[in-house]
């Protein structure tokens, strides 16, 4: 085979021939030439756990495709709900399709009345957004109990649709319980991010209206955010999803794994970072302490792209767009005299440490009166298709239980002592 690597076991001699088949090979082929010897790899550093038809990242190159099309085609001309049937269903719809899709999705943005009543009640009066978002998405499951049955295609449809409806109506739920207002209903005349920012800011209008320009750039960075293949989130996503759990139990699961500050929270510590450096005076000594290793550089390298992150380059053309409704941000010339220096300096580009999505996207919704707290529940709604078509997508390869091995390194056998002679 020419397309192959040799594996040769030194214990024993023997050798077998693998074939390298999308840029990996098979661990059951070495299984069977080294039985119980496992492969050790902290943080899946280079472990391919599934195929996948969803999305392609290219990293070296700086490539981002949702079933094959471009994200930057995709935030040009489409719409969040369009990208979201484009992942679940592997493509674009038609206009009846789409008309269809979207008002399914309509039909579903009503949450039951005792969450809104009882559930938030239980929460302290400053509770985080996120965190209150991630127990209802849990709390779904008890209201539709019907979702265990997740062999059923129907089934697995009408909770997918129920996600994605309702996922922005409790983020609004969740901000606007931790400042202490009413809740606003869903309004169906709206467009999905338009009915979203009406949620969040409606206060006593008979309709709220959002700025178009301020509602096309919610949607353009939820296309950004509604995949990247295998990240922590997802993996989650998928690994909850292999035990059969249900998609909303799944889906809490992973937002679990996005509230962490390594995953989805970083364009928040952009945010903090740009204010600490306060001035323009002081960029270039901050990126002088990021060398020295005093500071930490938000917002610039990823652990897949080792050039620009399209998705940044998408968000930063949508920037200006945005300041010129909401007035600029006085972090912005900061952030920019930040990414020239260190574009420009050796020391970052040897190590491919070029601005990713989350550099500008806490500028943007800082500039939409966005709270920080909610910068990674915003991240949870675009994130929301991606992880549910690859929840569908593993029940329908399916994939085994996900259980990974370790190596021990502890102790050996001991006896137990009596704790009288400890």
């Amino acid at each position: 085979m020419t397309n192959s690597v040799t594996i040769t076991d030194n214990r024993t001699g023997q050798t077998v021939e693998i074939p390298v088949e999308g840029g990996g090979i098979d661990m059951a082929a070495i299984q069977k030439l080294m039985p119980g010897t496992w492969v050790l790899d902290p943080a899946f550093t280079g472990t391919a756990s599934t195929t996948s038809t969803i999305t392609d990242l290219d990293g070296a190159n700086g490539i981002l495709r949702y079933r094959g099309y471009p994200i930057e085609q995709l935030a040009e001309n489409s719409t969040f709900l369009e990208v979201s049937y484009l992942l679940l269903h592997g493509e674009l719809p038609t206009q009846p399709e789409l008309d269809a899709w979207v008002q399914d999705v309509r039909h579903h943005t009503f949450i039951h009345e005792n969450m809104r009543k009882r559930f938030t009640e239980g929460f302290h009066y400053d509770a985080h957004p996120m965190g209150m978002l991630m127990s209802a998405i849990a709390g779904l499951s008890t209201y539709y109990p019907e979702a265990k049955d997740i062999l059923d295609a129907d089934t697995r449809h009408r909770q997918i649709v129920r996600l994605i409806a309702k996922t922005p109506t409790l983020a609004a739920l969740a901000y606007r319980s931790s400042i202490g207002m009413p809740f606003v209903y869903p309004d169906n005349d709206l467009s999905y991010p338009e009915n979203f920012l009406s949620m969040m800011w409606r206060i006593a209008e008979p309709q709220y209206r959002p700025d178009p320009v301020l509602a096309k750039a919610l949607d353009v960075l939820l296309i950004l955010h509604a995949d990247h293949e295998q990240n922590c989130s997802t993996s989650t996503m998928r690994m909850v999803g292999s035990s059969h759990a249900d998609p909303y139990s799944s889906a809490a699961a992973a937002t679990g794994a996005l509230y962490g500050p390594r995953h989805g929270g970083a364009n928040e510590a952009v945010i903090h970072m740009l204010g600490r450096i306060g001035t323009l005076e002081n960029v270039e000594p901050f990126v002088e302490s990021v060398k020295r290793g005093e500071e930490l550089l938000w917002g610039f390298g990823h652990r897949v792209y080792k050039a620009y992150d399209p998705r940044a380059a998408i968000v930063k053309s949508h920037a200006d767009r945005v300041f010129a409704v909401t007035g600029k941000s006085p972090l912005l010339d900061i952030a920019l005299k930040l990414e020239e220096i260190a574009l420009a300096d050796d020391y970052f580009k040897s190590r491919n440490l070029y601005p990713n999505v989350d550099f500008y996207t806490g500028l943007i919704y800082q500039a939409m009166n966005f709270p920080l707290n909610m910068f990674t529940v915003l991240f949870t709604i675009g994130r929301m298709p991606g992880w549910l078509a690859h929840w569908q997508e593993s029940l329908e390869q399916n994939s085994k239980i996900s259980r990974p091995r370790q190596i021990y390194t502890g102790e050996a056998e001991r006896a137990y002592m009596p704790i009288t002679g400890r």
